[in-house]
């Protein structure tokens, strides 16, 4: 099995790295999936179950999974027979910072994401969307 990449969000970003991340999101199951796996936490959840909730055959799971392994947004454990994957949360932090470095033409820390007026302010309880 192959070691989890990972980004490290204590430098900047290369474009290649964003590039690779944002190619691996351009493509709606693998979005999908990703969503699902942020939303999980960082414990994850096992391929079958990804399989499941998002109706995917397994053989296309397993590219989309591989794609987003690659671009080094999510890491994989193995815990028996299962494999479980996790979103890897400094790549998406890093990824995020490197969108948003010098928004506004002020540092990345002024440039908070914008709330409707009266929408709720728990992060933990993310909104779904709809296809």
């Amino acid at each position: 099995m192959t070691p989890l990449r990972v980004v490290d969000i204590s430098r900047d970003m290369e474009k290649t790295e964003a590039l690779a991340a944002l190619a691996a999101l351009a493509q709606e199951s693998r979005l999908d999936i990703y969503r699902l796996l942020v939303q999980a936490g960082p414990g994850g959840m096992p391929a079958g179950h990804i399989g499941e909730q998002l109706g995917l055959p397994s053989a296309t799971l397993a590219f989309h999974l591989k794609e987003l392994k690659n671009a080094g947004l999510v890491g994989c454990t193995r815990a028996g027979r299962s494999l479980i994957y996790a979103a890897a949360y400094p790549a998406m932090n890093a990824l995020l910072s490197y969108l948003t470095e010098n928004c506004c033409g002020r540092p990345a820390a002024g440039c908070l994401p914008m709330q409707p007026a009266g929408a709720d302010a728990n992060p933990a309880a993310p909104a779904q969307r709809s296809a």
